[in-house]
């Protein structure tokens, strides 16, 4: 164990440090999300196909996904310090390179450069929090994290809507330039080592395997919803890709150094929250996929618009979410879970009627009833899991939570898409047919498109019946304690 790297964090100012923290993980995830309204103008401006320009969050995706289970060795190998810089220095780059891009193969690799960044952030600020705060303080600070990691994807989408309607699309990035150069410069006054470090040895076989594993899966799942699951690439990626993380996983519980320690399953409330963080996140991606498209291709609002209407709710989740954790420290996550969760039922039933006449109010009042739900259990739910596991298995703990829902969001994504295209199909050949609807064969086509729109919120119904019962099964734990080096030997026999 290299003691040097770490820190007494009793006596260290936890503000400054979060501060920073927190304000990069933002840019990060403001990045992430201004592609949704950003990609329309970037296709005119390189001359390509909307397949092409795709992969602008396909593959920033791949790459962000892959690199997460990663850091469960990295936060382990390298100081908070190191790590943190590495990522903004990454993502400083990735962000410059896409700023000068003549070309659209040069975005395309600036924007993965910056991916590599976001997949390093986001779980070493989680951890961080661990090593920071005591259990039953977690949920007050989680909560000041989520403020962030809510807010930014809030205000991404409209306020790329704003600048692309009056600005080149390079100020996207030029924009992020000084912010990120300001923190990085911060990082380097104020940041301090939090936890401590070992001297263990990268497994390259393993990170080979989590690659083609994670990867494939990833991809595989992404494709599904465009190429449909017939097709010989995505059977070819999943198929690859299942076999790679089962192989992963046997390697894993076999080492004795694991790149990615799969003992934290073993840990009941881990397991639990993780399995109901996963199938939450397939309704969550609902509002990702499906209401944009609700809202721009068959309503013809703008991209600006829909962002809009997006926000009140966002930031109305992101302003309840410290109040949230507070609630979560005293009194635990099962009732925050339970009632987040029937919320975002009752509301994700809502759309699932939506027609071509219902109000712009009606919908925004709709969409911050759905996200008021998602505060209520998002951080708790996460944070209540890793409550338990031992600290030498925070790094880990964090690194499989968000490599779960990571791969929750693929599957999400592509069985919303699959839903919702073949549904449309249907109820547009039942039109045809019945000539139920008259007009134009436009209007029949937006009428089909809401109706499968509708079938694919009515089928996130069931995962979120999963997320309810399951919930009912969440209670208070404490911290595991550390294993002993004897029982950590008969573990691995």
């Amino acid at each position: 164990m290299d003691l040097s790297a770490a820190t007494d964090t009793h006596s260290i100012k936890k503000l400054p440090i979060l501060t920073i923290m927190i304000l990069g993980a933002f840019f990060v995830i403001f990045n992430q999300t201004t592609m949704t309204v950003a990609l329309p103008p970037l296709m005119e401006a390189f001359d390509i196909q909307a397949s092409t320009g795709q992969w602008l969050t396909t593959g920033y995706m791949l790459v962000n996904g892959v690199l997460i289970p990663v850091t469960g060795f990295l936060m382990k190998r390298f100081s908070t310090r190191q790590l943190f810089l590495s990522a903004m220095f990454i993502f400083l780059t990735g962000t410059i390179v896409s700023a000068v891009a003549p070309v659209f193969a040069v975005l395309l690799t600036g924007r993965l450069i910056q991916a590599a960044s976001t997949g390093i952030i986001i779980p070493l600020l989680m951890n961080v929090v661990l090593s920071l705060f005591p259990p039953h303080k977690r949920g007050t600070a989680m909560g000041t994290v989520g403020l962030a990691i809510i807010f930014a994807p809030a205000i991404g989408p409209t306020l790329a809507g704003y600048i692309l309607d009056d600005f080149p699309w390079q100020v996207l990035f030029y924009g992020m330039i000084p912010f990120v150069v300001v923190i990085i410069i911060c990082a380097f006054i104020f940041l301090k080592n939090v936890s401590e470090t070992t001297q263990s040895k990268m497994d390259f076989t393993s990170l080979l395997l989590s690659t083609i594993g994670f990867g494939g899966l990833l991809y595989g799942f992404s494709e599904a919803g465009q190429q449909g699951w017939s097709n010989t690439e995505v059977i070819v990626s999943l198929v690859v890709g299942f076999v790679m993380v089962a192989v992963f996983s046997l390697r894993q519980l076999s080492s004795k150094e694991p790149f990615l320690d799969l003992k934290a399953f073993k840990y009941n409330m881990f397991s639990l929250t993780t399995i109901i963080n996963c199938t939450i996140t397939v309704v969550m991606y609902a509002d990702m996929i499906l209401l944009p498209l609700y809202l721009q291709n068959a309503r013809g609002f703008t991209a600006l618009e829909s962002g809009a209407l997006m926000l009140p709710g966002a930031l109305l989740m992101g302003l309840i979410s410290p109040a949230i954790g507070k609630v979560f420290d005293r009194f635990g996550v099962k009732w925050l879970s339970i009632i987040g969760i029937a919320i975002v039922l009752a509301t994700t039933y809502s759309f699932t009627n939506l027609t071509d006449s219902i109000s712009y109010t009606t919908l925004i009042l709709m969409y911050a009833g759905r996200r008021v739900g998602m505060a209520l259990f998002l951080m708790p739910l996460q944070t209540a899991g890793l409550n338990q596991l031992p600290a030498s298995l925070n790094a880990h703990g964090t690194a499989i939570s968000n490599t779960a829902r990571q791969v929750a969001g693929a599957i999400g994504t592509s069985l919303l898409v699959t839903i919702m295209t073949s549904r449309t199909k249907d109820h547009l050949q039942e039109m045809v047919s019945s000539g139920s609807v008259s007009g134009s064969k436009e209007h029949m086509i937006m009428e089909a498109s809401i109706q499968g729109i509708n079938d694919a919120y009515f089928a996130m119904l069931i995962f979120g019946l999963i997320s309810l019962v399951l919930s009912f099964f969440l209670k208070r734990v404490e911290q595991a304690p550390e294993e002993s080096a004897a029982q950590q030997e008969l573990a691995a026999e």
